[in-house]
């Protein structure tokens, strides 16, 4: 009776152990291995960040992540909650019917409406108010739309320049059907200081 049991028993260790080795092994390194070999090759500039660097190869920003751009020159993205630290990305988590929430929008829609010298109506929600993420890189066309003369009269140029570097860059929904029209506000500003730079 006690041999017939460890026959019975003793194998059953064996498939144990030998799915928890392909478990660890094949999925949680041969995979990863193999999908990020895979990424890279397919796409390498998305696998590496998005990154947008210098000639030098100096890292300069993420197409991914928004962050603050300063003077009139550039185009500026919508606020944050995280204050650009995608190592706190976040959204305010306040309620629409916070009163906090309610000033600060109020406040920022005046100081919108000063910068672009247009109407306190005509300033686009998402210039004043924040992502879920705090990191959202991109603005609808709309929204860059209202800051082309002030970016223009900042450079010395025509507007029709800087919309034409606007145009450029604009992005139509995903694959025709997700999402809405969208514009990269780091890649449109990297196009405007490449634009000062050309002949």
């Amino acid at each position: 009776m006690k041999t017939s049991i460890s026959r019975v028993r003793n194998p059953l260790w064996r498939p144990a152990i030998g799915l928890s080795l392909f478990g660890l092994l094949g999925t949680g390194l041969v995979y990863a291995l193999a999908a990020t070999g895979a990424a890279g090759t397919l796409f390498p500039a998305q696998a590496d960040g998005s990154l947008v660097r210098d000639a030098d190869g100096t890292v300069r920003a993420s197409l991914l992540v928004a962050q603050p751009f300063t003077g009139d020159g550039y185009f500026q993205t919508r606020p944050s909650a995280a204050s650009y630290d995608p190592m706190a990305a976040a959204g305010s988590n306040m309620a629409r019917s916070n009163p906090d929430l309610i000033k600060r929008v109020a406040e920022a829609t005046q100081a919108v409406a000063t910068r672009e010298n247009i109407d306190a109506s005509k300033v686009p929600g998402e210039l004043v108010t924040q992502s879920g993420s705090g990191m959202d890189p991109e603005l609808s066309p709309a929204a860059v739309q209202v800051q082309v003369a002030r970016v223009a009269q900042a450079r010395g140029w025509p507007q029709a320049r800087v919309q034409t570097l606007l145009d450029a860059q604009r992005q139509a929904r995903q694959w025709g059907v997700f999402g809405q029209p969208r514009i990269n506000v780091i890649a449109l500003n990297r196009a405007l200081d490449e634009a000062s730079h050309a002949p």
